[in-house]
């Protein structure tokens, strides 16, 4: 992985650190003054506005960074509705560009995805687009643009939306942690270079900055003996993390919003690769007055702590853990019929170092938006964000069981997403995979077979894509037709 080098920024720009929550003990900012927008059971109607802002990320006595926000503030205001209760939007677009918003996990109508071209127009400078929907699962999603996705995320657009359980779990805080990275230079301004070939071949534009909820560390504060559900959202466009809770035993609940056997991480970390989500059951165990770190460990040798969880020095708020199950209340997810469904395999393919990749595979047809491919999937570039002119990996019939066998042949690693539907992930390289797991976005590692199944219950053409932007915009995205 190539960073920019540390001396290239300033020593508070580099140290790759992440900021504080905003609210229930997270250190407060006024670049997060508005960043929950919430409502009851009525449901939520909301304007977003995509527009150029400038937040003060890297502290108030730095310049302030010139992003493009929702409302004015990045990541945008975080969305918070009921399970089965109405969502509305209206989008207005204050760029110079075109934009679309994609409600990444909601298993919502097809007109409602936000794929310019292919699910909807794209919203001109100075237009607007409503969405709406009634989500019908419980869990943390998210919103961001889909048009340009790998500049327009890159320099902020994207927020997240929490659909609350009608009876939620017992927990004494419920908490968001929206990660984003960002390739910062000195002066505290986005670097420019989002298209580089290096980069898109490889792992993509991995920053040098790491915010939670847009800004830089200060230690969180937390209290001994209590419960916090933290939802962990992975909001980069290219950034790996395998988080470690120094003195902590996290318990995953849910994956990319839908719930799961409760049960702690393979060697106690966290992995989360770009738009991948994680609630979190975290009960604070530690000594009153001590601090532990929460560090991030993916890249070799470029390990570093991402915030501290600081203990009050009260007493404990109470001697042992809460008392309450840590199961969440199933989502209304049809269960794949294994033995009837059709089988597709998706072979990724491309990438520098790649076998049989577009170094090799100068013959790959390519559609979309201009060319410039270096990754396929079966021997097929699409590239750009979307279009009506892509013809389908596979076509489903309505209500048919699917699977998909991923074989990642490339030397880099994919987080998979798949539009409109969450998929029950099955096996990895032929060893089932425990826990009851399902999610909208799998991380397929390099040489490995991810086996994944659905029910395609959902009609349209949806899109099935890495979540490296890179990786998309140069070629990984196909459709699949749901009839």
């Amino acid at each position: 992985m190539q960073l920019t080098p540390a001396a290239a920024l300033r020593r508070r720009h580099f140290l790759l650190v992440g900021a504080a929550c905003v609210a229930g003990g997270f250190t407060t900012h006024a670049n997060a003054a508005v960043a929950n927008i919430a409502t009851g059971a009525e449901g939520l109607a909301v304007r977003l506005r995509s527009a150029p802002a400038r937040v003060h990320m890297v502290g108030d006595a730095e310049p302030a960074t010139a992003v493009w926000a929702y409302n004015g503030v990045a990541p945008g205001p975080a969305l918070r509705l009921r399970q089965g209760t109405p969502f509305r939007a209206a989008v207005e677009n204050g760029l110079s560009e075109a934009t679309t918003v994609h409600w990444h996990g909601i298993r919502l109508p097809n007109s409602m995805d936000g794929i310019p071209g292919l699910t909807q127009p794209t919203i001109p400078p100075g237009g607007r687009f409503d969405y709406a929907f009634i989500p019908p699962d419980a869990g943390t999603f998210w919103y961001h643009s889909h048009d340009d996705s790998l500049v327009q995320m890159g320099r902020g657009l994207a927020g997240a939306l929490i659909v609350e359980e009608a009876e939620p779990p017992a927990v004494d805080r419920d908490l968001l942690w929206t990660i984003q990275d960002w390739r910062l230079e000195p002066d505290a301004q986005i670097a420019p270079g989002f298209h580089n070939p290096m980069e898109a071949a490889m792992n993509g534009r991995v920053g040098n900055t790491v915010t939670i909820n847009g800004l830089l560390p200060t230690a969180v504060s937390v209290r001994a003996g209590e419960r916090v559900r933290l939802r962990l959202l992975n909001a980069t466009i290219a950034r790996i993390m395998d988080l470690r809770f120094e003195g902590h035993r996290p318990v995953i609940v849910a994956l990319d919003g839908q719930p799961c056997d409760p049960h702690e991480p393979a060697d106690g970390r966290m992995l989360l690769a770009p738009a991948m989500r994680a609630d979190i059951m975290l009960d604070m165990q530690g000594e009153p007055g001590r601090s532990y770190r929460v560090m991030d460990e993916f890249y070799d040798g470029l390990s570093y702590s991402l915030v501290s969880l600081s203990y009050d020095a009260a007493p404990a708020l109470r001697p042992h853990p809460l008392d309450a199950g840590l199961r969440l209340p199933p989502n209304p997810l049809p269960r794949p019929d294994l033995a009837r469904a059709v089988v597709q395999e998706v072979r990724i393919q491309g990438g520098m170092m790649g076998a049989g990749g577009l170094g090799g595979m100068m013959g790959a047809s390519m559609m979309g938006m201009g060319g410039g491919a270096n990754w396929a999937i079966n021997g097929q570039s699409m590239t750009g964000d979307g279009t009506a002119g892509m013809p389908p990996l596979l076509r489903i019939d309505r209500g048919r069981s699917c699977i998909l066998n991923l074989h990642n042949e490339t030397a880099w690693w994919h987080p998979m997403h798949l539009h409109g539907h969450s998929f029950h992930v099955l096996s990895r390289n032929g060893q089932p995979v425990p826990h009851d797991v399902w999610g909208d976005t799998v991380l397929v590692r390099p040489r490995e077979q991810v086996r994944v199944a659905f029910v395609a219950d959902n009609p349209g053409d949806w899109m099935l894509h890495c979540h490296v932007m890179e990786h998309q915009v140069g070629g990984l995205m196909t459709v699949l037709h749901v009839a």
